[in-house]
């Protein structure tokens, strides 16, 4: 390796590791940065599909909107409220007005933030049941995904674009 090229790998390895310095909990704030992407998503695609698409289903064996969105809710509350040690067990799949629905997501991703806020690389891997802390927030982003891949078929029936295709429309 020549002179120039230790200096190269010097200096980018004092870049990576001053950038390192600055988080405290990088391992932490690179799955947050998921967690935020898919939240925004569906925070947007609750706020985008009009009421009375609420009520549609693409085939008559798959849930509404509405349903599905009150799934979300339900699970991301259950995970994250596990995440942090204090179970809880939602009814949000109940409702079907938008308001209460967009209302139920905003107030599960409240108790997702709480566990993401609370969790550091020193605790990431504590048990909470039979997960990690971090496993299980791992987990409800994978799922939430999985759910907005399936949300995104509802809205291109409907002719409206998904929020993550939307260039117009991001923020």
């Amino acid at each position: 390796m020549t002179r120039s090229s230790l200096l190269l790998l010097a200096t980018c390895l004092t870049g990576v590791c001053a950038l390192h310095a600055q988080t405290p909990n990088p391992l932490i704030a690179e799955t947050k940065a998921s967690y935020n992407t898919i939240k925004g998503y569906l925070t947007r695609a609750a706020a985008a599909m009009p009421e009375e698409a609420y009520t549609f289903k693409p085939t008559p064996d798959i849930r509404t909107f509405g349903a599905l969105l009150g799934h979300i809710a339900d699970h991301q509350m259950r995970y994250c409220s596990a995440a942090r040690g204090t179970p809880r067990q939602t009814d949000f799949l109940s409702k079907t007005a938008k308001a209460d629905l967009v209302e139920a997501l905003a107030t599960s991703f409240k108790e997702c933030d709480a566990a993401w806020d609370s969790v550091t690389d020193a605790n990431a891997t504590e048990m909470m049941g039979s997960r990690s802390r971090l496993g299980t927030l791992i987990l409800d982003v994978v799922h939430s995904n999985e759910e907005y891949g399936y949300m995104s078929v509802y809205f291109r029936l409907k002719g409206i674009v998904p929020p993550s295709s939307d260039r117009a429309g991001r923020k």
